[in-house]
């Protein structure tokens, strides 16, 4: 008997067939996004698949992350559209390479770790806004344009296309549940393929985007002036693809991390974007980032090392030089059902079910999110303004919980055990619980299940000190932290914070 092609290599835990199929299906989604992006953007069609190769092969060799899949992604492209307009092609890859130099700086200062602070109902708002806009983006399938109007298919053509795009979602659905050897996603786009091809069907395919043969990506440094007027002009595009990218980028690297169990790199990630981007820049890429719906292809086939990945870049980079005849003719209507399950494989269906048991500021902050990500495209925003909300509420939350349980000993000094965080939103509760004029001569505040956070917290300390000196009492600070005491430490040139040691409570110096 002859033994049997092992696709599973046990040593190293990688199953190469399904790394390879997942590859070869991530291709055919990335390579029509990139051209659709690159065109929208007024660039030439070509710099949207050099991106997709450079970053897809750089990303997948260099990354934090196996399995995460980047390319030119729509999300820094459209930064990019104004500066197009304004200064021309030259400066996008100027910009480019300056985005990808500011990303390498971000890894090596290890800043990558402050996605962490980014609350699930942030991620749950991004993920769904963002499966909204992937699901809007495949409308424009069902559009025409005729002397330079734009109006929605009718007749036959969209019967076509709606029948297309029916049987390419109904074998992703069902094919699953007959055998999961193959990525559902791949044989849809030849299962469809093969009928358009088999029946001479007339539809949109790949080619009526535009043509993607072509040859290696040139070196090419841009042609701009060396001087502090350029770098003005490129700056504020540069800062802010670089942070849309590596926003988009580390939450889905946490999306990645959280379907397969494991953790990813971060900071490796941001400069292995920025070194994929600095090839853009002077290999007429248009540059990009991670791509969450690629990424959900590559991982819903099977993928989970960075092979998928490389191949998905190399048969891009095949299909640019040799392919282009074949791959033209692949009908959209394929392309668009796969994405139609993408998005509604990355829409957090759980967050619906969740909606009555979740406080109402994390609702809010789900719905300010995705609307943020569905109307104006802008990923940065939509994250940092979720950001903001939640740290606000938590702030709010965290101000709130301050409170104070009083007592008088037998030697008649005057006890505030303190609760809570000391901080610019507790401060006004803070200094409202002590009654400076009713108190003894001598009192006493145990922070010893509390803590002084910031100047506001050391400048309440302030005013309560003050008070109680000019009603001639005595004030001690008892409990306080090592780190409250640097604190005062280092406020003490900028106020006078009165704390009186006194031995018999450890006032400062505790050591019980």
């Amino acid at each position: 008997m002859k033994p049997v092609l092992r696709f599973f290599n046990v040593s190293t835990g990688i199953d190469y067939k399904a790394e390879i199929l997942a590859g070869l299906t991530v291709a055919m989604t990335m390579m029509p996004e990139s051209l659709s992006f690159a065109i929208l953007a007024g660039f030439p069609p070509l710099t949207g698949l050099y991106a997709a190769f450079i970053m897809g092969l750089v990303a997948s060799v260099l990354g934090g992350r196996p399995g995460l899949i980047s390319g030119g992604a729509g999300a820094t492209v459209i930064v990019l559209i104004a500066l197009m307009k304004t200064h021309g092609i030259e400066y996008v890859f100027a910009a480019v390479a300056l985005a990808g130099l500011i990303q390498i700086l971000t890894g090596v200062f290890k800043l990558g770790k402050f996605i962490r602070l980014v609350p699930q109902p942030v991620m749950y708002g991004f993920v769904n806004g963002l499966a909204v806009v992937i699901f809007m983006a495949q409308l424009e399938q069902f559009k025409t344009a005729s002397s330079g109007q734009v109006s929605w298919l009718s007749g036959w053509p969209l019967w076509t296309m709606l029948a297309l795009v029916c049987l390419t979602v109904v074998i992703v659905v069902v094919l699953p549940r007959i055998t999961k050897a193959v990525p559902p996603s791949l044989i849809a786009i030849i299962v469809v393929y093969l009928i358009v091809l088999g029946f001479n069907i007339d539809t949109r395919t790949v080619k009526d985007i535009a043509a993607v043969s072509g040859a290696l990506p040139p070196f090419h440094i841009p042609a701009v002036p060396l001087d502090i007027h350029t770098l003005s002009v490129i700056f504020p595009y540069a800062l802010i693809m670089a942070g849309v990218g590596l926003t988009e980028g580390l939450l889905t690297l946490n999306l990645v991390d959280e379907i397969t169990g494991t953790r990813g790199r971060p900071n490796r990630e941001c400069v292995a974007q920025g070194s994929a981007n600095i090839l853009n820049g002077f290999f007429t890429g248009m540059g990009g980032c991670p791509m969450i719906a690629q990424t959900l292809v590559n991982l819903s086939a099977g993928a989970r090392t960075r092979l998928s990945g490389i191949i998905a870049s190399l048969t891009i980079l095949a299909i640019i030089l040799v392919g282009a005849p074949v791959i033209e003719r692949v009908p959209m209507a394929a392309l668009t059902g796969v994405m139609i399950m993408v998005a509604a494989g990355t829409f957090e269906w759980a967050s619906l079910k969740m909606i009555g048991k979740m406080p109402g500021h994390d609702i809010f902050v789900i719905v300010i999110v995705a609307l943020i990500t569905i109307l104006l495209h802008n990923l940065a925003l939509a994250v940092l303004a979720g950001v903001i909300i939640s740290a606000l509420v938590f702030a709010w939350e965290s101000a709130k919980r301050i409170r104070a349980r009083k007592y008088t000993d037998t030697a008649g000094i005057k006890h505030y055990e303190i609760f809570g965080p000391l901080f610019f939103g507790s401060v006004t509760a803070f200094l409202e619980k002590f009654d400076v004029q009713n108190d003894p001569q001598e009192v006493i505040i145990d922070f010893g299940e509390s803590r002084v956070v910031d100047m506001s917290g050391i400048e309440a300390l302030n005013k309560l000190t003050a008070r109680y000196q000019k009603a001639g009492k005595k004030l001690h600070l008892k409990h306080l932290s090592e780190d409250c005491r640097n604190l005062l430490k280092r406020a003490d040139e900028v106020i006078e914070v009165n704390i009186m040691e006194d031995p018999s409570y450890y006032v400062l110096t505790d050591k019980s």
